[in-house]
């Protein structure tokens, strides 16, 4: 597929996603469930790579957020992607700092618990890899770029809505976000595990 077939196809999805958004804040239970069908897959990766195995649990306590507060919520479907984000990084933030004294399989450790509020994430993939492979492989980034791929490839935020959620100039976060697809695809390369996507060869252009 072509960049422009990719983008117009981001572009409706945050299309329905927006209307759906909207329809949940007048009391639409459907259209809630909706949402959440869109977004829960790509937040979910982004809280695992955030505190391991407790992703579930945490990415649950943030969707019990995000539906108290849903009515506060102004913008469209992209910037609804950015507000779930920055909600579900509070709650893993919180998660973290509560298991400070216990041992934990958290891909970004205490690191992430130095990084500030804000949005940030990168993208690359590869066809091979499972979500757990993919993500041991993001955790083994330095910290700020692990969390740039995160909120690019997982979640599948934009620059600027990245630089946001992590309270970072756009232009820092473009380059954590390239030099972690740079690290990512040297490291499947070198691995041998096959070739990267044209979503991460995409993204590399674009973070360039």
């Amino acid at each position: 597929m072509t960049k422009g077939g990719e983008q117009h196809r981001g572009q409706v999805d945050d299309a329905e996603l927006s209307a759906a958004v909207e329809r949940a804040q007048q009391g639409d239970e459907e259209a809630f469930e909706m949402a959440y069908r869109m977004v829960h897959p790509g937040l979910l990766g982004y809280v695992r790579g955030l505190v391991g195995e407790d992703g579930e649990d945490v990415a649950s306590d943030a969707w019990l957020e995000i539906s108290r507060d849903l009515g506060r919520f102004r913008g469209d479907g992209a910037g609804f992607r950015g507000w779930t984000a920055t909600i579900a990084r509070h709650r893993a933030l919180d998660h973290l700092r509560r298991q400070k004294r216990r041992p934990r399989t958290a891909f970004l450790e205490q690191d992430v618990l130095e990084l500030p509020s804000g949005h940030d994430t990168a993208a690359a993939a590869l066809e091979t890899l499972s979500t757990e492979q993919a993500l041991a492989l993001i955790g083994q980034l330095p910290r700020e770029q692990a969390e740039a791929v995160l909120l690019r490839v997982v979640v599948g935020l934009d620059g600027p809505a990245t630089a946001r959620v992590l309270g970072k100039r756009a232009g820092a976060v473009r380059t954590s976000a390239h030099r972690g697809l740079k690290r990512l695809a040297e490291r499947i390369t070198s691995a041998g595990s096959g070739t990267v996507t044209s979503a991460a060869r995409r993204t590399l252009r674009d973070e360039t």
